[in-house]
């Protein structure tokens, strides 16, 4: 026997995974057990959920829809996703909860944005059951004007900041904070009721993330998730030309700048993000049909691609 195992034997890390996963499975479990609101188990979850969600007694259905918020948060992918997160998208999209419980909803979600939970999930998917509710507010305001631009400021300062870039990983699965931010905005966005400042701040918001700080590039489809707002508030014609050109100007710029000689990781990080970005808004101009958004955006996203490509 090597002197390197004296006193214990040399595990083999097979086994080392095997333990691992059965923790996180334990830790899981408890998640599951935790945040599933009584009587609902983890079980009578996943029944509920084969039989498309649903629950005939709009009072049932609305706790229920507040007691699956704490689930957002759980290291289960199949609790958090496919059951929490899907039955609150079905349900608000549906018009099965009421403007009371949605808001409710978005009350209960907010402060799950600042939630520093072990496996990184509360907030990513916080952020998303978010969207859904500023899509009801979109189609059906339930937000007074202040609590419509709130929304905004929180939604922008959150993307804004965010620093954990993960997106699949298993077995926890999807974070995608910066997908399910851009989501978010995204349905602000197409909201008719904000104004020039609220999409400005957006737009700074989603500048900050094309390009992340810590020189992340970006695999799981961020960049044109990304790009989906800025086409919405394109298409409300509040910005000139000269606007988008400048905008677009500056993030090629830093682009280049952080692809210059020496080459890093993280410049080359920079120009994948750019072009990830920037090529996805060009094919959506190509395929569409508004003229007028074409003319405003064009010219500035071309000369940024040349800038990229020189």
């Amino acid at each position: 026997m090597s002197t390197a195992t004296t006193g214990r034997r040399a595990q083999h890390p097979g086994r080392a995974r095997a333990r691992l996963l059965a923790v996180w499975l334990l830790l899981a479990g408890s998640a599951a057990m935790a945040c599933a609101p009584e009587p609902w188990s983890a079980e009578r979850l996943g029944a509920l959920r084969q039989a498309g969600f649903q629950v005939a007694d709009d009072t049932q259905r609305a706790q229920l829809a507040l007691g699956l918020v704490p689930c957002l948060a759980s290291p289960d992918p199949t609790l958090r996703d496919t059951i929490a997160y899907e039955a609150l998208a079905r349900w608000l999209r549906g018009g099965a909860l009421s403007a009371a419980t949605a808001r409710q909803l978005g009350e209960a979600l907010l402060p799950m944005l600042q939630q520093r939970d072990a496996a990184g999930v509360a907030a990513p998917f916080a952020a998303l059951a978010l969207a859904e509710v500023a899509r009801v507010d979109r189609l059906t305001p339930i937000w007074a004007a202040s609590e419509r631009l709130a929304m905004v400021q929180a939604a922008t300062d959150w993307m804004g900041a965010i620093t954990d870039h993960r997106g699949y990983e298993p077995p926890v699965g999807w974070r995608h904070a910066v997908a399910h931010g851009a989501d978010w905005l995204m349905q602000l966005a197409l909201n008719p009721a904000l104004e020039r400042e609220s999409l400005d701040r957006i737009l700074d918001a989603i500048d900050r993330q094309v390009l992340p700080a810590d020189g992340h590039a970006y695999v799981h489809g961020e960049s044109e998730r990304l790009a989906r707002p800025v086409l919405f508030v394109l298409r409300r014609g509040l910005h000139t030309p000269a606007e988008w050109a400048s905008r677009l100007s500056r993030l090629a710029g830093r682009a280049r700048g952080a692809a210059a000689p020496p080459t890093t990781l993280a410049g080359l990080a920079a120009m994948h993000n750019a072009k990830g970005f920037l090529y996805p808004l060009y094919i959506a101009l190509h395929n569409g049909q508004d003229e007028a958004a074409r003319e405003r955006l064009l010219p500035g996203l071309v000369a940024a691609l040349r800038e990229l490509e020189r």
